[in-house]
């Protein structure tokens, strides 16, 4: 097995072992959040049907031109500051945190910061 597929591999263990236990609702729903090699994306999740309420990743168009110029850290940032502005427009304050298997560092964590920063509470 290469280290890319035990990597990923590992990071599926983790998913499944928090995902186990994170369940989103309506009142509370979950932030989901990838990360890829360039991008960063999240979304708030309605387990219960399934549905996407809000998304955004370094993509959006509000932030496209904005994120082009930042390092990966502060793009992410500006993605959780800007789920949290669209999260707040939706009367939505609390959520639960899901880091999808992924590290509470770097990236990860700067979205998260953001997000508490425009007023979301996990």
């Amino acid at each position: 097995m290469s280290q890319n597929n035990q990597r990923e591999s590992a990071r599926q263990n983790r998913k499944n072992r928090i995902r186990k236990r994170i369940f989103g609702t309506e009142e509370r729903p979950r932030l989901s959040v990838f990360r890829s090699a360039k991008h960063i994306y999240a979304q708030l999740v309605v387990d219960s049907t399934g549905s996407t309420i809000i998304a955004a990743s370094t993509l959006s168009p509000e932030i496209r031109t904005e994120v082009n110029e930042l390092d990966k850290s502060d793009a992410a940032k500006k993605v959780g500051q800007l789920i949290g502005k669209k999260a707040q427009e939706k009367n939505i304050r609390r959520v639960v945190f899901d880091r999808n298997g992924f590290l509470y560092h770097g990236r990860v964590k700067a979205l998260a910061e953001g997000a508490r920063e425009s007023g979301l509470e996990f």
